[in-house]
């Protein structure tokens, strides 16, 4: 794919969705970073359900902390590997007060170093808490950039590496949750809806999908 193609693909995104987000909810970096953690192999729409309930109750590693392991995962029971989450999140938090002050830290290799926080966590975290221009991977940006041809990589961390060289710098602050938000609602797994897809003229997959009968 070439430069061109890539700057009219973000120009479109942008134009469609001119501020995205995460859909995951929050209103402090910590929050952002606990609902991250839990998200993993999980829908946000189901961490946002069981964060609605423990955020009004502990939303700072202190609070958690006070809860402790047991309670803790009363709220989170409904998430799917709740009873290793719910050991990262309490560790995570006991580093947090230890080392920080109970503040979230700026740095990858701070954030990483946490009970349960790899790259990727990190990298939603520095991007949408901090503003950085990180590209967090997940399966949704690893097909879309293979899929359309982007940022084709074997890799988790070819793609990112590749989406952080080709992506048009203006855009790189918000790339990856357009990616995310087209891998989740239009490029989907199985049968992408080409026939609905804003840059299906300039996407290089090549088995595009047809309209359903009647459309």
């Amino acid at each position: 794919m070439n430069p061109a193609k890539r700057l009219e693909i973000f120009t479109r995104f942008r134009a469609a969705n001119p501020h995205p987000t995460t859909e995951l909810e929050y209103t402090t970096p910590f929050e952002l970073l606990i609902a991250v953690l839990l998200s993993a192999q999980s829908t946000d729409v189901g961490v946002n359900k069981a964060t609605r309930k423990l955020y009004p109750v502990a939303n700072t590693p202190a609070q958690i902390l006070a809860l402790g392991l047991d309670e803790l995962k009363t709220y989170i029971a409904t998430i799917g590997l709740y009873n290793t989450k719910a050991k990262n999140v309490i560790a995570t938090c006991q580093m947090l007060v230890d080392l920080y002050g109970g503040e979230v830290p700026r740095s990858r290799e701070a954030l990483e170093a946490l009970p349960g926080v790899g790259r990727k966590t990190a990298n939603v975290v520095l991007n949408t808490a901090f503003g950085e221009p990180t590209m967090a991977v997940d399966t949704h940006i690893f097909r879309v950039s293979n899929r359309t041809g982007i940022a084709p990589g074997k890799t988790v961390e070819v793609v990112e590496h590749k989406l952080l060289k080709f992506v048009p710098k203006e855009f790189l602050q918000d790339a990856h949750h357009w990616l995310i938000l087209h891998g989740r609602y239009t490029c989907i797994a199985r049968k992408p809806l080409c026939w609905n897809c804003l840059i299906a003229d300039l996407c290089e997959y090549r088995q595009k999908t047809p309209p359903p009968d009647g459309l």
